[in-house]
């Protein structure tokens, strides 16, 4: 029983040792990450960094517009006929006067040849009149009335012609067709679309433009314009026309831009983002991944050097244009200054960092 206790004891004061060993060591034990002023510790975060530096920014008009060919129209029919040919294939280039379309003609033949029977029956009848009247024979009124209804018959073939001409539809203009589902046989209905043609060797864009803009927008000026459909080619043209009120309810002016479209890339109906650019700037920027939002406030974390190497701090900033990858900084930070590039939301503020390509305790060089 005696050796019993004594093992129980023993037992109890080996555990109590451990626990008093394992209460020591985590009460000298430095916490990971706050071995420092600063939030730095033994593990800085390996980041690559920018310089705040100048950048040339171009001050543009930015807004959305329609694409639409240099002539576009519908091909309808103003009479309710029967098809009897087409004569286009889908996505054919066409030329002006040729024929589209053609539609049951009968009647109007048979109008037409009826017609120039009745001319030429006029004709001769005031041929004879004429020559009587210059003879003196009959009365030059008769040959008058004859004269007359000559006119009359002329003008009912001009008619028959007319009518004959609306059974067959031509081309307004050189461009492309598009697609059709008209067939020979089938009905076509006054107004009904037939097909579409668009000339397409120029793109038109109308946009809209703020009534505070008019200053800077004149006719001929130059104008970009991007399509989600080739977001690496920017295509240049000009303003074509201006519009010659502003819009009371939105306070825009229309305007109108041309644009070359060689390969037809652009298609009637493409969204189109127009950029407008009036002036040109030189402002400190960084790389847009330097930049960080929260809200509408944003941020860039500053290199600063410290006792035994560098640390990030937050510092909020005031931004201005973006392009080409580059966020202009109006406020916040000053020429010079080096800003962790990437990567910011592996970053807290005061945190230890090393930068790369950089001895840890190497000093960061500040412009002027």
């Amino acid at each position: 029983m005696i050796r019993r206790h004594f093992f129980l004891i023993a037992a109890a004061a080996f555990l109590g040792l451990m626990l008093a060993g394992g209460a020591l060591k985590l009460a000298t034990m430095k916490p990971e990450g706050k071995g420092g002023p600063g939030g730095g510790g033994a593990r800085a975060a390996a980041v690559s960094q920018a310089v705040v530096s100048l950048h040339p920014f171009a001050d543009s008009i930015d807004v959305l517009g329609v694409a639409k060919g240099r002539e576009s129209v519908t091909i309808t029919s103003n009479t309710s006929e029967l098809v009897t040919a087409v004569r286009f294939s889908d996505g054919q280039q066409v030329v002006r006067g040729q024929v589209l379309v053609e539609l049951k003609a009968g009647e109007e033949d048979a109008g037409l040849i009826e017609a120039q029977a009745r001319l030429a029956q006029a004709e001769r009848d005031y041929d004879r009149w004429k020559s009587l009247a210059d003879q003196g024979i009959a009365p030059k009124a008769t040959a008058e009335q004859f004269r007359s209804a000559l006119d009359t018959a002329r003008a009912g073939v001009e008619a028959a012609r007319a009518r004959k001409l609306d059974r067959v539809i031509r081309a307004p203009f050189s461009g492309v067709v598009g697609l059709t589902d008209v067939a020979p046989g089938a009905l076509i209905s006054p107004g009904a679309p037939i097909v579409t043609l668009d000339d397409l060797t120029m793109v038109r864009v109308d946009f809209q433009a703020p009534d505070r803009y008019v200053p800077v927008l004149a006719e001929g000026s130059p104008i970009a314009a991007r399509a989600d459909a080739w977001p690496a080619e920017v295509f240049r043209g000009r303003i074509a026309r201006l519009d010659s009120r502003i819009d009371t309810a939105t306070r825009a002016i229309m305007a109108r831009a041309e644009f070359p479209n060689p390969g037809r890339r652009i298609k009637p109906g493409m969204l189109m983002r127009v950029s407008i650019a009036h002036g040109a700037r030189q402002g400190l920027a960084v790389p847009e991944a330097a930049v960080q939002f929260e809200g509408d406030q944003a941020f860039v974390f500053v290199i600063t050097p410290r006792a035994n190497g560098f640390s990030a701090r937050k510092q909020a900033v005031q931004t201005g244009a973006t392009e080409g990858g580059l966020v202009e900084i109006t406020t916040g930070v000053r020429a010079g200054d080096r800003v962790v590039a990437d990567g910011l939301n592996r970053i807290q503020d005061g945190q230890a960092v090393k930068v790369a390509g950089r001895p840890a305790g190497a000093p960061t060089r500040k412009a002027g």
